[in-house]
């Protein structure tokens, strides 16, 4: 896949969103834009302050600058079946190419935390200049950079790095530099580095950093040769499958919902968030999309994170669980406004933390029990002792499932009796009923079946409302959310049922625009924040597969063919899609890319 220049998108310091990739070793992730900067970018971890934050404010950021001295276009590509990022440079005298990637060699959990761009000329000659301007502490702490001999030494109160190069390179004592000029074949490498103070820093030698290149491609490619997809949409959904495994922190075996905080769902707007924590939702539908395809081992170091750290023996006092933990399984993930950071394209505030950690919302349990119920049966039989924790959540869940809660969308508007909640602890309940039946495990059946049955009589009745002829976001309410196309996925009503089917039309007449779905409307039910928001790539995608489980296959793959349009150019999706195609929100997000796993792997089974 090719992507056009930087240069068109006029005088503004932001690219676009859509105009970055990805890369990572398991531990964090940082963004690359098609210009060659690195705008983004948290050292050692996910959840770490940020280095490089300049996609977050231009000026007081941070960045790592590297791209031709000349006027060039540009093309960005994932090196195949890999996570590292080449970026190509086309000039009148020449072409060159950086090779960006953080080396890895096994998902153990150990990691260098390295950072390597290799530059490379492959053909004439091209002149190259470097900035690396780090900003610690989301651009709040001071720093010192002092040169020693082909290393400069970058020191902050909270975080050392070292940057080591084959080309030469100069510090003012804030910032590091470097011009040079490369003929055909020749290469200069740059390697980052985090450092204790009493460490040497360690070199990267041309021939270190191309060893570390060739370990680093063939951990990625023996890792995506256990997928057993091999249906229509192969190179979208291994790039997905790429991208969730980028998003896993390898120590925990959790789960991040995107690598960035605070990109926008509407440009200057409010609707800003942090998403580099695990959200059980998001993180238990990512365990169903690797299952699908056969990487039992992700499914498998979730379910360790949910056992080691305690998130299904807690005993909060709004439940058991959370609707969100740390990539360390800590509780608390405190909000703040960030007001020194202007925000990207002055989308203000820059938030770090979550305070939507203290929400109820219900329907985390169906998604954490059914993905429970799935490793049991697509991967290994569960142990008696996560048996009994279970157990303890469906107990929970009996007594508790009828009352109002903030919902999956995690809206700031007060909390209501949403149908999504009530189905989703349908799911929890099923699905645990389904697990004891199938191994004969000890439950309280005859509750759970009660509690069960009692809440599907619910939603028919109360969920359903005649004069929409349709499944509703609330009980007793008339407005739509494009969630309830979970309903036939989750196996709670047929997907040819006549009220079903009712619903999918009055969703696309409603919500759906040229296949992309909005998830609400803000106006019809308020949200308790300003402003509008894009379409929700995850629901366009489910509506995808509700289509095709209705049968009613052509208008399916047109709205999955469509929406594989608005990927970028290396087949990474933010959260949203805006009203010209822009990405909006955090970026890549798990959500969209899991959903599409599901969405291609079920309409491909469909289409035989």
């Amino acid at each position: 896949m090719a992507n056009a220049g930087f240069g068109q998108a006029g005088l503004s310091p932001y690219l676009p969103i859509a105009e970055h990739g990805l890369i990572g070793d398991l531990h964090s992730a940082a963004l690359v834009g098609t210009n060659g900067t690195i705008d983004w970018y948290c050292c050692p971890r996910f959840d770490s302050p940020s280095v490089f934050a300049s996609i977050l404010d231009a000026n007081r950021g941070g960045s790592f600058e590297l791209a031709a001295d000349v006027p060039t276009r540009t093309r960005q590509f994932y090196f195949p079946d890999t996570n590292v990022l080449i970026t190509r440079f086309f000039a009148s005298d020449g072409v060159a190419e950086i090779q960006d990637f953080m080396p890895i060699t096994d998902d153990s959990g150990a990691a260098p935390h390295r950072l390597i761009r290799r530059v490379i000329c492959v053909r004439g000659s091209l002149p190259f200049t470097a900035r690396v301007a780090p900003r610690f502490e989301y651009g709040a702490e001071p720093h010192s950079a002092q040169l020693q001999g082909n290393t400069v030494l970058f020191r902050s109160e909270s975080l050392s790095l070292a940057l080591t190069a084959t080309a030469p390179l100069e510090c003012d004592g804030l910032d590091a530099r470097s011009r040079f000029k490369l003929l055909e074949g020749e290469s200069a490498v740059f390697a980052l580095d985090p450092i204790s103070d009493d460490v040497i820093p360690r070199a990267c030698p041309q021939a270190e950093a191309e060893d570390q290149f060739e370990t680093t491609v063939k951990f990625w490619r023996d890792w995506l040769a256990g997928s057993r997809y091999h249906g229509r949409w192969r190179e979208m959904v291994h790039r997905s499958a790429l991208v969730l495994k980028l998003l896993t922190y390898a120590p925990t075996g959790a789960i991040v919902a995107a690598p960035t905080t605070s990109l926008p769902e509407q440009i200057g707007g409010e609707r800003n968030w942090d998403y580099r924590f695990v959200w059980v939702r998001d993180a238990a539908f990512c365990v169903y999309a690797m299952l699908r395809l056969g990487f039992t081992g992700e499914a498998e170091a979730f379910m360790r994170f949910l056992s080691e750290r305690g998130i299904m023996r807690g005993s909060g006092s709004g439940g058991p669980l959370q609707i969100m933990y740390g990539i360390d399984g800590r509780n608390e993930l405190p909000e703040r406004a960030l007001p020194h950071l202007e925000g990207y394209l002055g989308s203000a505030p820059v938030r770090v933390g979550n305070a939507a950690t203290g929400q109820l919302q219900l329907d985390i349990y169906g998604a954490l029990i059914d993905s429970v119920y799935l490793y049991d049966k697509w991967g290994q039989p569960i142990s008696s002792d996560r048996w009994d924790e279970l157990g303890v959540l469906v107990d929970w869940l009996c007594e508790h499932w009828d009352q109002p809660d903030d919902g999956v969308w995690e809206t700031r508007g007060g909390r209501k009796n949403f149908v999504y909640s009530r189905l989703m602890c349908w799911v929890a309940i099923e699905r645990a009923i389904r697990m004891a039946n199938r191994r004969g495990l000890p439950a309280d059946l005859p509750r759970w079946r009660q509690s069960r049955d009692a809440i599907y009589r619910q939603i028919m009745q109360r969920g359903w409302c005649p004069e929409r002829g349709a499944f509703v976001q609330n009980l007793d309410d008339r407005v739509l959310d494009a969630s309830v196309l979970m309903m036939p996925m989750a196996k709670f009503i047929s997907p040819t049922d006549p009220k079903w089917l009712a619903t999918l039309d009055a969703l696309t007449s409603d919500l759906v625009s040229d296949s992309l779905v909005y998830r609400y409307d803000p106006e019809a039910s308020p949200d308790g924040l300003r402003g509008v928001e894009g379409t929700f790539s995850i629901c366009s995608f489910w509506y995808v597969e509700a289509l095709a489980r209705a049968g009613r296959l052509e208008e399916a793959r047109l709205a999955f063919e469509k929406m594989l349009t608005y990927a970028n150019h290396v087949g990474l999706y933010a959260e949203e899609i805006g009203l010209t195609g822009e990405q909006l929100g955090n970026f890549p997000q798990a959500f969209t890319h899991l959903s599409l796993i599901s969405a291609a792997f079920n309409l491909d089974r469909a289409l035989g």
